[in-house]
């Protein structure tokens, strides 16, 4: 009784209104919406060369490690695992691109852990979180519920790619799109009847309807944690300083700073973590935790960990709390020895919680002064320019700059700090090189 009042007092339950039940049902929220990477970011990063048992295991223990940080260091709600986009970068454009080797690029995401880690201890990190305008906020938390919710779409088959109009409606007659469509609307009726495991209860209702139906499969792929060794401990720093790799390590740094720092945004909105005045408490030990789960999991074998937006899916779920990441983090130590089970999850019963997320993410536009242009524009581009360029680093890009722009237009230079016109020219900067890339 008391270690159970002491870890409540810890995590501020009362304060946050948070209790056991509520906190473990997000916490397997999260992980049902994440276990897709414990299969997606091996099947990516095999292509590299390396071997898919120990890139499946190094997957999950980096998740774990990462989320149990968050959770436990840094007591928030937010779970960690490597990122897509990262690991896609690393294996197309950096290996197989330039024709590096797997291990000189794990030296090169090792170092980029290492120079999060420092640009943490000095302060940056926290004055770029700082810097960005409070106003934006609420538009950064929707741009993420957009893309959040288009990812939903996508996965689920309800819009599929067209040429001609870039997107259309998939075809509601495939069996795994009609399941995805009932998935959806049974948890948004469980919603409706405020059911409070309703994303949880969906996934899983959906999940046994696709296995029964032979939408989902289950093809057990044993394998064993001795397994990690394959990777554990092979990154190859020498070769990175060797190869010159700045251009490589500032990319992984980059695309990883922002991202996490657009995910610490929107999920710290959906779940009322800023205080008063617009900052996150502990806001150092979120980010300690992030570059130090990078360089264990560059150590294990996988690419960049980051800061996941299916966290929000928890979040919705009612987690407040450190306790939710911790129970992720506890899951994926699990998946290490029963991967084949999580694999019986199939698209179409996550994408629909990702959908309801989405929905639930997007009322924070209300807080968005939409009569004022200074504001309005800036945050209409970050909205946009999330989903549309599938990077929360390229909408914070949009609305940092425009925002700034704005002001300088409007003469209210005096505004706005030297340290954002500094962050404004690089995201010019970055924009110029992508222009040519």
């Amino acid at each position: 009784m008391r270690l159970r009042l002491r870890l409540e007092r810890y995590f501020e339950f009362e304060s946050l209104g948070a209790d056991w039940k509520t906190e473990i049902l997000a916490g397997f929220t999260t992980f049902m919406t994440m276990a897709y990477i414990v299969f997606v970011n091996p099947a990516i990063l095999h292509e590299t060369g390396m071997p898919l048992a120990a890139v499946t295991a190094a997957t999950c223990v980096s998740a774990a490690a990462g989320s149990l940080l968050m959770g436990g260091f840094a007591r928030y709600p937010i779970a960690l695992a490597p990122g897509m986009g990262l690991n896609a970068y690393f294996t197309y454009s950096v290996v197989k691109g330039m024709g590096i080797p797997w291990q000189a690029a794990l030296g090169a995401v090792f170092i980029s852990g290492v120079a999060f880690f420092l640009l943490t201890v000095v302060g940056v990190r926290q004055l770029i979180i700082s810097t960005i305008p409070y106003e934006l906020y609420a538009a950064v938390a929707a741009g993420v519920g957009l893309f959040i919710a288009l990812i939903g779409f996508r996965n689920s088959g309800i819009i599929a790619p067209d040429p001609a109009t870039t997107v259309t409606l998939g075809n509601l007659h495939d069996k795994s799109v009609a399941l995805a469509v009932c998935g959806l609307l049974l948890i948004a009726a469980l919603l409706a009847w405020k059911v409070r495991a309703a994303m949880l209860i969906g996934i899983l209702a959906t999940t046994l309807v696709g296995l029964a139906t032979g939408v989902a499969k289950w093809t057990p792929q044993p394998y064993r944690l001795a397994d990690l060794a394959a990777t554990a401990g092979k990154l190859d720093i020498g070769a990175t300083l060797r190869l010159g790799f700045l251009e490589v390590v500032f990319v992984f740094l980059f695309i990883d700073l922002f991202d996490n720092i657009g995910t610490l945004v929107a999920v710290g909105t959906k779940a009322n973590l800023f205080d008063k005045t617009h900052r996150i408490p502990r806001v150092n030990r979120i980010l300690l935790s992030d570059a130090s789960a990078t360089m264990i999991g560059s150590f294990a074998g996988t690419s960049t960990v980051v800061s996941y937006i299916e966290s929000a899916a928890g979040v919705a779920a009612g987690g407040r709390t450190g306790v939710t990441a911790i129970v992720t983090g506890l899951l994926f130590i699990v998946a290490l020895f029963v991967a084949p089970a999580v694999g019986a999850i199939p698209a179409a019963a996550t994408a629909p919680a990702l959908i309801i997320v989405g929905s639930l993410m997007i009322g924070v536009v209300a807080e968005i002064a939409w009569t004022d242009p200074e504001v309005a524009v800036p945050a209409f581009l970050t909205m946009m320019a999330i989903p549309l360029t599938f990077s929360i680093a390229n909408g914070l890009a949009f609305g940092f700059t425009s925002f700034t722009l704005i002001k300088l237009l409007r003469g209210k230079f005096r505004e706005v700090n030297w340290f954002v016109y500094a962050l404004t020219a690089l995201f010019i900067a970055r924009f110029l090189y992508l222009s040519r890339a």
